[in-house]
């Protein structure tokens, strides 16, 4: 079982620390709650096996919580004096916080699921089986809490909602869907399908976008790095040698711009620090964030690719919960979960509430400047024969749309990055080259000779 570090507060607002082990971090949060005590942070930092468990004595357990606040000097809480931790323990501890888990650990863990459930396993016998291969000791912390779930009767989709920010809720849903209905073997099929698929865009994005970034700063780098030291060693050339040459005055004028802001570095600093937290600052506003988030939907070469992606995930959540025999009005409530973008989400509020008043939901999503008359056509269809089918064709065609739009974008970026690049470069030729070929081509002698 996995063991675990935690930290609580008493009613009298003592901070208690201590290490225990346990089933499940959500068995250890209810044994802390039922103490008395409201918990701050439960890290897991190691596993121990039956056979080292038997021989070592019984930890210091939750239930001796009374005792550990008898002894605790209050005036000390929160530091290590209460239980500290071994060498051994803090660097998995240390290893814990480090060890991240990343999507292809979810798709892996999905893909070797499925295997064994095509295989006829239950899914105790398949997340044993999984958990014994895991590395990861994060994820297979994460791993040991749904099994301890499962084994206490519990669905899998309701542990995994305890860690969001590692199955997305769309994933989420399917496994619901799925347990729900039976056809936990189908709805694996599918989540396996959506996170390779969202990898794969995942992919194509960062070869798009690192490639023409990393050729940017470097250009950028070269230009600065010319002015600091290439500029310099010239001008000393012309002097030492007496030439009345001098060097272009755009270079003059950049190698200043450069020195002042080697100088006073702190004042550029300090100003994209303000306005970086004034950005901050506003986004986290209501205002701010509605206007970021239209801002994401309507910005250039990315809008239309953020909004199909939200648009995409909308309608898988949809399909899966109408398939699962939900009305409208609950898919609706149930998928909106998926989305994050205050636009979308307003859109599908709006959807909520008109099935309430006997009106088209399919009309917020019309009257917006974002859908196509494309998607749009195809729900209002779907209403007059059968609406989980249409809105399946209508994932597809999203698919289709999405793929369509990356490799528009895979076209544009790089032409409108080989622009900018373009004027940096010619900006850098002006500055730095320019003054080098002046130096090669020796005319500069003649005003030294005479």
């Amino acid at each position: 079982m996995p063991i675990y570090v935690y930290r609580a507060v008493t009613k009298s607002g003592v901070i208690v620390k201590n290490r225990v082990e346990e089933a499940s971090r959500q068995v250890l949060l209810k044994k802390i709650k039922d103490n008395g005590l409201v918990p701050i942070d439960v890290i897991q930092t190691a596993y121990k096996t039956a056979n080292l468990r038997q021989n070592k004595r019984k930890k210091k357990n939750l239930t001796d919580a009374d005792e550990v606040l008898q002894y605790a000097n209050t005036s000390q809480i929160g530091s290590t004096q209460i239980k500290s931790l071994s060498t051994r323990e803090k660097i998995s501890l240390f290893l814990t916080k480090t060890d991240k888990i990343t999507p292809n650990d979810v798709a892996v863990f999905t893909q070797n699921f499925l295997l064994l459930k095509k295989a006829n396993f239950n899914n105790i016998h398949a997340l044993n089986t999984i958990i014994q291969s895991t590395e990861n000791l994060s994820f297979k912390g994460v791993l040991e809490d749904i099994l301890a779930g499962v084994e206490a009767g519990e669905n899998m989709y309701t542990t995994m909602e305890y860690y969001s920010n590692i199955f997305p809720y769309i994933y989420i849903n399917m496994i619901k869907v799925g347990e729900q209905s039976g056809s936990l073997t189908n709805s694996l099929e599918q989540a396996l399908k959506y996170l390779d698929d969202t990898q794969k865009i995942n992919r194509k994005l960062k070869s798009i976008l690192i490639p023409n970034i990393v050729q940017f700063l470097l250009l950028i780098v070269l230009l600065f790095v010319g002015t600091l030291y290439a500029i310099p060693t010239i001008q000393n050339v012309f002097v030492e040698l007496g030439s009345n040459a001098t060097l272009p005055a755009i270079t003059l004028w950049f190698q200043g711009v450069v020195n002042n802001l080697v100088r006073f570095w702190y004042i550029p600093t300090f100003l994209i620090l303000v306005a970086g937290s004034a950005i901050a600052f506003y986004i986290n506003t209501p205002k701010g964030k509605y206007n970021f988030h239209y801002f994401k939907y309507t910005m250039p070469i990315f809008g239309k690719l953020i909004y199909k992606l939200d648009f995409s995930r909308l309608m898988k959540a949809m399909y899966l919960n109408l398939q699962n025999g939900m009305r409208i009005q609950d898919a609706l409530e149930v998928s909106k979960n998926v989305i994050k973008n205050y636009i979308m989400l307003s859109m599908v509020e709006t959807a909520i509430n008109n099935t309430l008043i006997g009106t088209s939901w399919v009309e917020p999503f019309e009257r917006s400047s974002f859908s196509t008359s494309m998607q749009t056509e195809m729900l209002k269809i779907g209403m007059q024969t059968d609406l989980s089918e249409m809105i399946g064709k209508l994932v597809e065609y999203m698919d289709v749309e999405i793929d369509i739009e990356i490799n528009r974008i895979m076209k544009v970026l790089p032409e409108v990055v080989y622009a900018i690049v373009g004027v940096v470069l010619i900006f850098f030729v002006i500055v730095v080259l320019v003054p080098c070929i002046q130096v090669y081509m020796g005319n500069w002698l003649f005003d030294a000779y005479l």
